[in-house]
């Protein structure tokens, strides 16, 4: 199974966090299949990669508890939703 989940970066007392998709078998620090974005808590600053991250929840992908928040944060669900949604009008 694959999550969507922080892993940690930085300096001591500076850390950044890369969001990553990984397996769940697999430690914080191990290796992860896709980076699909960052966060920074210090300066309060989020990169995302959409396209990357939707195509992971797609795919059944599972965020973690932090992870969902920034993603809600981010309104990146609704468009979740909306590419749900345009698919299954296609169809």
């Amino acid at each position: 199974m694959v999550k969507l989940r922080l892993k940690r970066c930085g300096r001591k007392q500076r850390a950044i966090y890369r969001i990553v998709a990984i397996d769940v078998r697999s430690r914080r620090e191990g290796r992860d299949l896709r980076k699909v974005g960052f966060y920074d808590p210090i300066k309060k600053k989020t990169y995302l990669n959409v396209p990357a991250i939707l195509y992971f929840l797609e795919k059944g992908a599972q965020p973690t508890g932090t992870v969902h928040d920034i993603f809600k944060k981010a309104e990146l669900f609704k468009e979740l939703r909306i590419n749900q949604s345009k698919k299954l009008s296609n169809k």
